[in-house]
Formats: C-alpha cells, sequence, structure tokens
C-alpha cells in the first residue's frame, strides 16, 4: 500500500474551479517554495520557469488563488503585499522592523485564545490576525555589535 502523493498544483488549481494554465501552476509553485513573497519576487520565479509572463498576468493570478483561497495575502503595516502558501490555518507573523523579514508564528496554544475577541461586537469572528513587530536575529546582532 503507497501513501497517498499531495495533489499537484494543477489538481488544486481544478479543484478550486480555476483554469488551469501553466503560469497559474508556476505561480502557485513559486509561491509554496518560497518565504511571504512579494509580486516582484514572484513574478521573476514565474519567469524562470515559464518565460515571459506580464506584472499584470500575476496580479490578476494572485487575485485569483487568493480568493479561491490557495494562497495568503498579508500586507504588515507600512509593506508592500506578500504572499504565502500556507492556508487553512489561524497562523500570525512576525517582521523586522529593520529588514522587512517575516516569519510564521503558531497561534497561542490552547483553545484559540485568539479568537476570542474581548467584545466581538456582534461580528461573527472567522480569523486573527495578529502581526508582531521587532528585531530579527541578524538586525538584533547587528545593532548590539554597532552599539558597542
Amino acid at each position: 500500500m503507497t501513501a497517498a502523493q499531495p495533489p499537484s498544483a494543477a489538481q488544486e488549481l481544478r479543484g478550486a474551479g480555476l483554469r488551469v494554465t501553466a503560469a497559474r501552476v508556476a505561480l502557485l509553485e513559486t509561491v509554496r517554495e518560497g518565504d511571504h513573497l512579494g509580486v516582484e519576487a514572484i513574478a521573476s520565479g514565474v519567469r524562470e520557469r515559464v518565460g515571459h509572463v506580464s506584472l499584470q498576468a500575476v496580479y490578476e493570478a494572485l487575485h485569483a488563488l487568493t480568493a479561491a483561497g490557495l494562497v495568503r495575502r498579508i500586507e504588515p503595516a507600512g509593506s508592500p503585499a506578500r504572499f504565502e502558501g500556507r492556508v487553512g490555518d489561524n497562523h500570525h507573523h512576525v517582521v523586522c522592523r529593520s529588514c522587512g523579514a517575516v516569519a510564521d508564528v503558531d497561534c497561542a496554544v490552547g483553545e484559540a485564545p485568539c479568537l476570542t475577541a474581548s467584545d466581538d461586537h456582534g461580528f461573527a469572528i472567522h480569523e486573527a490576525e495578529v502581526i508582531y513587530w521587532g528585531l530579527c536575529p541578524e538586525c538584533s546582532t547587528s545593532r548590539s555589535s554597532s552599539a558597542q
């Protein structure tokens, strides 16, 4: 008995009701292999895989994949939008104030306290988006070195 293979990017696109194109497959693979990539980096990754693709086509595909839940868009304050392939969970992010590096942070442990608002104002809350701000290890080291 063999273990089930995860679905291919093309199968995921079809499953989400999206048209399968080489550019969309390349985009989904680029985002999933990347680390909170911006649009320019995604476009570059797609071009490496399939050749020419316009920036407008990348934006349109990102919009479609985000709407379908295959890609997640995050927008830390003061930063351009970034995209990631980790979807379907309630994770958060930590952002370096100096270099802009972004890393995933799992939700607090226990009974999903980050989904319990002190006052929901009657809203049915589905997700919480938390961004922790600080300095990444590299920037912390360089700042402490320059302070000496």
